[in-house]
């Protein structure tokens, strides 16, 4: 696996696909920076080189129009604040423009692409659209572990045309040893906790991580499947009726490979889906009609904690409860706390996933825990066993 420091950049022009979709507000403003903080060394270690970098992105879903709401210059005062470096802004990603811009780059200086999706050719992995950008840089680095899923122009094809001077950045080989970690080569005992309203988004992991795993806990929406299918009643909870047969061969799968599978034993449960409603805590096999659960209950957590803090290596995948209100926070704020107490005495833990990820930078557990991913669907896939294209053109 080539990475960044197998390379001395001096004199060289490192073409770098990094992940700058970013969210702006209505005054164009980033709201968000982490994905450019996260870009940030791989950036600096090309200029500390002397090397200098022409960085690549896509912002949004132009689909091929020059919406000008979607242009990465609303962006370029923000990376060079990040970075330290007055990045320059070029109006174009491919062609004599950007070709231009690129050859008038001196070392230690950075160079902004305009968005690559003003071009239908970036998403189609048109392969004369990515000889255009294999000219604009004599290194290719992908840094774009949140993109690594697609077979993009700037994320896959380019990478045919420059032989063995390509590579991973260091974000994205910091993302593909996480998960190794997690898949293969993480201490034992190792725990996956999925979370998540609905067992058909998470099958094909589920089924992927089973060899892998030695406890799995499933929370959130997810629990009620299980549970009725089990025989339980859940009353008005989320429930896909057509996943109960699934969600009863995962149990028989894991117990036939010794995996210990922890189900909630007790929920919060609610009158309403509302901040506001009455609640009450139940066992989670006898939610009554009219309710629905809502959040792990006590119980459940007490028993969470102990599966957590005796684990060495933790993926963890989704929330617990309907952390988005406050009063259904605490389980999943609790199995941040448990992780982080984990993490503290040793353990590897790896957060993956949107909604796990949203809810670790909410209550501030984002430096407490070993790692979070940055990609959502490329995490997903990664963990589901497929092998992702991005990465896939690096190593080949």
């Amino acid at each position: 696996m080539k990475t960044l420091n197998d390379f001395n950049f001096e004199n060289k022009k490192a073409l770098i696909r990094v992940d700058f979709n970013v969210p702006l507000n209505a005054e164009f403003k980033v709201t968000d920076t982490n994905r450019i903080e996260a870009a940030k060394p791989t950036i600096i270690k090309v200029l500390e080189d002397g090397g200098s970098a022409v960085l690549m992105s896509h912002l949004g879903r132009p689909k091929g129009e020059r919406n000008p709401e979607m242009s990465l210059k609303h962006i370029a005062d923000k990376v060079s604040e990040i970075i330290g470096v007055q990045v320059k802004f070029v109006e174009d990603c491919v062609g004599e423009v950007a070709e231009n811009a690129v050859n008038n780059l001196k070392p230690g200086e950075v160079l902004l692409l305009e968005n690559l999706r003003y071009y239908v050719e970036e998403t189609s992995g048109d392969k004369a659209f990515a000889e255009q950008l294999s000219k604009l840089g004599d290194i290719y680095v992908n840094d774009a572990f949140g993109t690594a899923h697609r077979a993009h122009a700037s994320t896959t094809i380019v990478a045919q045309f420059f032989d063995e001077n390509k590579c991973f950045g260091q974000l994205l080989a910091k993302e593909i040893d996480a998960i190794d970690k997690v898949m293969a080569s993480g201490e034992k005992p190792v725990l996956a906790i999925l979370g998540g309203a609905k067992v058909s988004s998470k099958i094909t992991i589920i089924e992927n991580i089973l060899d892998k795993v030695d406890h799995l806990i499933v929370g959130g929406g997810m629990t009620y499947t299980f549970v009725k299918a089990k025989g339980g009643e859940v009353g008005d909870s989320i429930c896909e009726d057509d996943k109960m047969e699934l969600a009863l061969n995962i149990i028989k799968q894991a117990e036939a490979k010794g995996v210990q599978v922890h189900i909630p034993v007790d929920v919060i449960a609610a009158d309403d889906f509302s901040n506001d409603a009455q609640t009450q805590v139940v066992e989670v096999d006898k939610i009554p009609e009219g309710w629905q659960g809502l959040d792990a209950g006590p119980k459940t957590l007490a028993i969470f904690k102990e599966v957590i803090t005796k684990s060495k290596t933790i993926l963890w995948n989704g929330p617990i409860g309907v952390f988005e209100m406050e009063n259904f926070a605490k389980g999943t704020i609790s199995i941040g706390d448990y992780i982080v107490e984990a993490t503290a005495a040793g353990a590897f833990s790896l957060v993956g996933g949107g909604d796990s990820v949203a809810a670790v930078k909410q209550f501030g557990f984002q430096d407490k825990v070993s790692y979070v991913s940055t990609g959502g669907g490329a995490m997903l896939e990664s963990l589901e066993g497929k092998t992702l294209p991005g990465i896939a053109a690096i190593i080949e």
